[in-house]
């Protein structure tokens, strides 16, 4: 059957990778590092039990099955047929299997609450157990999981418990497991047949691709794709708000507005001078917040200036009135007296030590004391004037302040600061500080008239500034008057149009600040991404290419056997199965699309093709995925798959399960007699096994061969069963003689035929119009068109008269007494039907 590529993805994708030299470094490594980050999800998958085989499926107060049942299976590869009437109990097997190895059943989903809630047995409702033994290739084979309910669970409420080898029973979950189950779908019901190929496009295109191994590779494709999309999603949204922002500033009536719209307008906005185009209009000098800092200028009060002006002429005429014409030299004269008079005091009389003639005496001292007396007066008032001329003069220099650098920059040669980008985000007046670092000159906004006011403040701000390390000089107590005056009267007025300037700026250019800062930081990390970006492009399209090619060689295998499959099973069918191709992808629209013709003519074959060929169709596309090589189950489970099956798919069908029962062990569930039929028309290989249902749900399981051996076996039961009425006994045989005859003779039927070349269509028609047993033999032995009133005369011509005899006491024994022994008309029914098979007519007539 189907071989599928079990290789990792991984491994397959990175030997494409490092063969195709097309491919960039980068482009490898982002198709790795997806496929790493979705790595190990395929690992449920990968682990569990193989090689796994059904033994036995037991079944208690579940369904349609009362008491405890048991549907034996030969644990390995071939044909088993469990057939029985509707409502024998056979597809409650089935059920139970399911739901107790996936913890749920397809053929519930969809279906009504009441459909679900019916789920326990009427003349078994306390006990509800299912027990599925199998067999698997591990270490302890036998392997043994059970399902059971309280009395008043729910279907939901189900224990699970499992028990492997001689190991104790354990409690087990059968998610665990169900993944499994779900890729690789051992199970199909009839419900399920339709749904394969009319249900949800992308069911079954999922099913196959995890099938085939292609989930990682899907889930890496759609990671890489997810973050594509981001950064597309970036690129257009910025784009989209670049436009908007042009908008907004185009009906801006402002030059700071209309410089950044121009920046903004090129393909490729340089974003550095944007943020200095926002920062200049916003921190320097001429944009808001160096206009605020024009604001906060302040000068001492003309007052403290005319009065610390006043103070300072005043003392410079002081000292001007107390000095003489060599002050130093009066200074020397009374420090030399001073230590004389000192010495004479200390030694007593004595010679000048400076002259040495005159001599130091009383008088001298009296005249010393007087003149050191004189000159300390004189001297001290000096001191006094200098000292508060110092401090009047150090007061003058302390009024001036340092020029403010937001005059600074505005005067000739001026210099200014640039802005870094982690000071931007002060941009937003939700941000900005009071304290904000001034800026660079700008360009936008600011009138000439305001700046050239600036200019003026500037200078005479440079002169006032000059002022405090200017030298004394008679007009210097004027000029701080004077320059003071002017200063105040210019700054006055540069401080009132700029008040003006930033009202205007508030209405129109602040509020758009934080909307371009809005757009620049996402602009930045377009930018930065764009590198990405074209990585992750190339890495998609080259992951969908190679997509493309892994899919189809991982799918071929499949579709070489799914078209064998509706080769074998289309028997006269005129709809031709061609390829079969996955499209679309996680995101997209998936669906498997069939190529399908009629009459060799391209078209919507499913449209026109009947329930049977659906059907057909549908096990085509079920049986490739439930028996890939690499699947851990080795048994398929098809419930119902005949129905609307014309007589030749059913041949068809009969080869293909047991084709595939060569290596799996295939359990088909039908109600159908035709398959059976057509097994042993055929001679292939199949065990049958037949369900019956009696009184309170009791459901029994019986191997069986064919009908007629079937009715052969309940006549000799009858005869054994004394309980019996004579009367009624032999009736009872005698029916189930004429039974096995019957069926016989409709197996004969049908083989002669379909071997003379009837179509199967016909030969149904022919044998449903049997009514009767002499008909059906009629039919077989004598062909079409014979009349059954020269049956009697033909079989004594080619057999002799006791086939009359046998045939008149089977059919008339159910009705009438008859003299024949009821044992001897089984043994003379067997050696009729021995006859019958071995009989050869001598032409078929159509």
């Amino acid at each position: 059957m189907s071989q599928v590529c079990s290789d990792r993805i991984a491994e397959v994708v990175a030997r494409e990778l490092a063969a195709d030299p097309a491919v960039e470094e980068r482009v490898a490594e982002c198709v790795l590092a997806a496929l790493t980050a979705v790595d190990g999800d395929s690992a449920a998958t990968d682990s569990g039990d193989s090689g796994v085989f059904l033994r036995s499926i037991t079944v208690q107060g579940f369904r349609g099955i009362g008491p405890a049942a048991t549907l034996r299976l030969n644990p390995g590869p071939g044909l088993t047929l469990v057939v029985g009437r509707n409502g024998s109990g056979k597809s409650s097997f089935a059920e139970a299997a399911e739901f107790a190895l996936t913890g749920g059943n397809r053929r519930w989903d969809g279906r009504s609450t009441a459909w679900r809630e019916g789920w326990r047995n009427l003349h078994e409702p306390d006990t509800a157990r299912i027990d599925v033994e199998l067999l698997t290739a591990g270490e302890q084979p036998q392997l043994s999981v059970a399902t059971s309910w309280d009395a008043s669970a729910d279907l939901a409420d189900a224990q699970w418990t499992e028990r492997r080898g001689s190991e104790p029973v354990a409690s087990v979950d059968p998610r665990g497991r169900r993944q499994r189950l779900d890729l690789y779908r051992p199970f199909l019901s009839y419900s399920e047949l339709g749904a394969l190929v009319d249900g949800k496009p992308s069911d079954l295109f999922d099913a196959l691709h995890r099938l085939l191994g292609l989930d990682e590779l899907a889930a890496a494709a759609e990671q890489i794709r997810l973050r594509k999309l981001e950064l597309e999603r970036a690129v257009k949204d910025s784009r989209q708000s670049r436009a908007d922002l042009l908008v907004e500033l185009a009906e801006a009536d402002d030059d700071r507005a209309r410089g950044v719209a121009e920046l903004l307008r090129t393909p490729d906005p340089d974003l550095d001078a944007v943020a200095g185009a926002v920062a200049g209009s916003v921190l320097g000098i001429d944009g808001p917040e160096g206009l605020r800092t024009i604001l906060r200028l302040t000068l001492p009060d003309a007052r403290q200036v005319a009065a610390t002006a006043d103070r300072l002429a005043e003392s410079a005429r002081n000292v001007a009135r107390h000095a003489t014409v060599d002050t130093d030299a009066d200074l020397r004269v009374l420090e030399l007296l001073t230590r004389a008079r000192e010495h004479v005091t200390a030694a007593g009389s004595c010679p000048c030590p400076v002259c040495g003639r005159d001599e130091l005496g009383a008088d001298w001292l009296a005249a010393a004391e007087s003149e050191i007396a004189h000159r300390t007066t004189e001297l001290a008032a000096l001191q006094a004037a200098t000292a508060e001329f110092d401090t009047a003069l150090a007061a003058a220099r302390d009024l001036p302040a340092q020029l403010p650098i937001e005059l600074g920059s505005a005067t000739p040669g001026g210099a200014g600061r640039s802005y870094p980008a982690d000071v931007l985000p002060s941009l937003d007046p939700r941000h900005r500080q009071a304290d904000a670092p001034a800026g660079q000159p700008s360009s936008y906004g600011t009138s000439d008239s305001l700046r050239k006011q600036r200019e003026i403040v500037g200078q005479l701000w440079s002169e006032w500034a000059g002022l405090a390390t200017a030298d004394y000089e008679d007009r210097l107590p004027d000029r701080l008057r004077a320059i003071h005056t002017d200063l105040a009267v210019e700054l006055g007025a540069l401080q009132r149009d700029t008040r003006t300037e930033l009202d205007r700026l508030d209405a129109v250019w602040s509020p758009l600040v934080p909307r371009v800062l809005a757009w620049l930081d996402p602009a930045r990390a377009v930018a930065d991404h764009a590198s990405e970006l074209r990585v992750v492009k190339k890495a998609a399209d080259w992951l969908k290419a190679a997509t493309a090619t892994i899919r189809g060689e991982r799918m071929r295998p499949l579709e070489t056997t799914a078209r064998w499959v509706w080769s074998t099973l289309r028997q006269q069918s005129n709809v031709e199965l061609g390829s079969i191709r996955l499209q679309g992808s996680a995101g997209t629209a998936r669906r498997v699309l069939l190529d399908v013709t009629v009459d060799e003519v391209d078209g919507a074959a499913l449209g026109v093709m009947s329930q049977g060929e659906l059907h057909a169709l549908g096990l085509s596309l079920f049986l490739p995925r439930a028996t890939v090589a690499h699947s851990p189950f080795r048994f398929v489970m098809i419930d119902d798959p005949v129905q609307a099956m014309d007589p030749a798919k059913v041949d068809g069908l009969a080869r293909v399960l047991a084709e595939v029962a060569a290596g799996r062990q295939v359990v088909v569930f039908t109600h159908d007699e035709r398959l059976a039929e057509a097994v042993r028309r055929m001679q292939l290989d199949a065990t049958v096994l037949e369900v019956q249902r009696r009184e309170r749900s009791i459901v029994e399981v019986r191997v069986t061969g064919d009908p007629v051996r079937r009715y052969l076996d309940d006549a000799r039961s009858l005869l054994r069963t004394p309980q019996l009425p004579a009367a009624i006994a032999d009736e009872l045989v005698a029916t189930c003689c004429r039974s096995a005859i019957e069926a016989a003779g409709l197996a004969k039927a049908r083989q002669e035929l379909l071997a003379g070349g009837l179509e199967h269509g016909e030969v149904e028609r022919r044998v449903r119009n049997a009514h009767t047993t002499r008909a059906m033999i009629t039919l077989a032995i004598m062909g079409v068109g014979a009349r059954v009133d020269d049956l009697n005369k033909h079989l004594s011509a080619v057999g002799g008269r006791w086939l009359v005899g046998v045939l008149r006491d089977a059919t008339a024994g159910a009705h009438v007494p008859i003299d024949r022994p009821m044992r001897e008309l089984i043994s003379d029914t067997e050696r009729f039907i021995t006859w019958l098979r071995a009989h050869e007519p001598a032409a078929v007539r159509r």
